[in-house]
């Protein structure tokens, strides 16, 4: 089927990553995925959650909102509401899973990682996106606790990417865009490495059940698209990227 800019189907829509984009966070990073953009912010604070007082271990969690305008008719403000969406619940959770999967909360020592991730413009793919720009975002603000350490390693184990692959009308594609993501038959979110460990798979069939060759091919795929938007970050992060992985010196 013909796509969006003339993308073939395995092949990402436009990636770019701006880092340092908020003046005060201690990590932040613009990315923009296609027409999808988000805002990524991550801030240090020196306590933790009651469960991990006196561990000796840190914390990270993340928040997610959707701006009212970023969609194509107003979305009002979960704050006017009172309440968090499901859907808001289920993204917050799924970003500070996939990012403490990465993260050395041992050597964190008891501080908190606060992840922040505004949707400024959507155009499917935001939970995917806000993995990718978050974990940029996080890796500029560990930086700030070895800055003055030249040759440590950060506190976190690997890169870190998301995107989304999907059947629609019968074609595998990778990376979604709205269009695309509500005429899926299937569709799927992968979390994964950049070593190609799997963190989390979400996969749906939309209008009939897929089999295990069709997961496969899509894991496959989804690897593909990962190993490209970890490039991404790398070249963003330039020679920061290099401590990323592996223990202190």
């Amino acid at each position: 089927m013909p796509r969006a800019n003339g993308r073939n189907f395995r092949e990402l829509r436009p990636v770019t990553i701006e880092r340092h984009y908020l003046k005060y966070a201690e990590g932040s990073a613009l990315i923009s995925i296609g027409d999808t953009c988000l805002i990524c912010s991550a801030s240090i604070e020196d306590k933790v959650p009651p469960f991990l007082r006196n561990s000796g271990m840190g914390w990270l969690t993340a928040e997610y909102s959707l701006l009212p305008r970023a969609t194509k008719e107003r979305t009002v403000r979960e704050a006017a509401k009172g309440r968090l969406s499901g859907r808001t619940q289920e993204i917050q959770r799924l970003i500070g899973r996939a990012l403490r999967s990465v993260t050395d909360l041992q050597a964190l020592g008891e501080r908190t990682i606060w992840i922040d991730c505004d949707v400024i413009q959507a155009d499917g793919g935001t939970r995917t996106a806000a993995i990718t720009g978050s974990f940029v975002a996080l890796v500029d603000a560990l930086a700030t606790l070895t800055k003055d350490e030249a040759n440590a390693r950060l506190p976190v184990r690997d890169f870190l990417a998301a995107v989304s692959v999907g059947l629609v009308n019968g074609e595998m594609l990778l990376d979604l865009d709205f269009e695309e993501d509500a005429a899926a038959w299937v569709d799927m979110n992968i979390v994964m490495t950049a070593s190609g460990r799997l963190v989390e798979v979400q996969g749906t069939a939309e209008k009939e059940p897929f089999t295990r060759e069709e997961m496969n091919a899509m894991l496959e795929l989804g690897m593909e698209g990962i190993a490209a938007l970890v490039e991404v970050q790398r070249q963003a992060l330039g020679p920061l990227a290099d401590k990323v992985g592996g223990k202190n010196e």
